[in-house]
């Protein structure tokens, strides 16, 4: 079955950095576009980071410039390089893979939290 795992979470000083990875199993990352999403308590999900299956990136703008997302194709696994952090970033961050092409898919992780606190 399709299974993607996210790691890579946990307690962080504002200012700092984190590296979430998304790893694959089951499907090829490649094939797909991959997002990060996050959600923070009382809000709905949103998505912060995406790069498509031909590696284009996008973000949204509250990340531009802070944010970074690839993917190592050997290893089957998306990353989000995340620096200069605030406390506004805190939030359970979900990996996705999306293909709207046959076949079709659209399969999360289980998420891994982010806290942003001194």
């Amino acid at each position: 079955q399709v299974q993607l795992v996210e790691s890579g979470g946990g307690l962080v000083q504002p200012g700092g950095s984190l590296r979430l990875s998304c790893a694959g199993s089951g499907v090829i990352l490649s094939m797909n576009d991959m997002g990060w999403y996050r959600q923070a308590p009382g809000n709905t999900r949103e998505l912060v980071a995406l790069i498509t299956s031909g590696g284009s990136p996008n973000y949204a703008d509250s990340v531009k410039g802070r944010f970074t997302i690839s993917r190592d194709n050997a290893k089957n696994t998306v990353y989000l390089q995340m620096n200069s952090l605030k406390p506004e970033d805190t939030a359970v961050y979900y990996c996705n893979a999306r293909r709207v092409s046959w076949p079709r898919l659209d399969a999360w992780g289980q998420g891994t939290l982010v806290t942003v606190s001194s």
